[in-house]
């Protein structure tokens, strides 16, 4: 991994470390983060402006998935509480430590693009080759 010196505006850098203490991550995994979600919005400028707390970073499998902007909670995640869990989105809100309006958010994106989500879960979930077996 490459280092990179950063100098950042005071109250930024303190802003950063609460956002990055909520999320319980340290502030260098925070900007990193940060940085990743931005890069991987101008290079694929895949995301809805109808949903601007929904981001999308590749997954284990190289594919796109969609997840909260600066909490790495992906919007599936969400959607399997709610819809297999059967839990209420205060109830998800409150046992993932989100804004309520985060998940709404989710829930609804997930309602507009369903087909997408679950078919980039499938491909996070399918097996993957075994290094050994190879």
């Amino acid at each position: 991994m490459a280092r990179y010196p950063l100098n950042l505006p005071a109250t930024l850098k303190e802003e950063a470390e609460q956002y990055a203490a909520q999320q319980g991550v340290s502030l260098n995994q925070f900007i990193l983060w940060a940085v990743s979600e931005k890069v991987g919005l101008l290079k694929q400028e895949l995301d809805d402006p109808r949903f601007p707390q929904i981001v999308y970073r590749r997954g284990a499998a190289g594919t796109p998935e969609p997840v909260l902007r600066g909490s790495g909670v992906h919007v599936r995640t969400l959607a399997t509480a709610a819809t297999t869990w059967g839990l209420e989105p205060e109830q998800i809100a409150t046992e993932y430590d989100l804004a309520p309006s985060a998940v709404s958010e989710a829930l609804t994106f997930y309602a507009a693009h369903r087909q997408e989500v679950d078919a980039a879960a499938a491909l996070q979930d399918k097996p993957q080759p075994d290094d050994a077996a190879a």
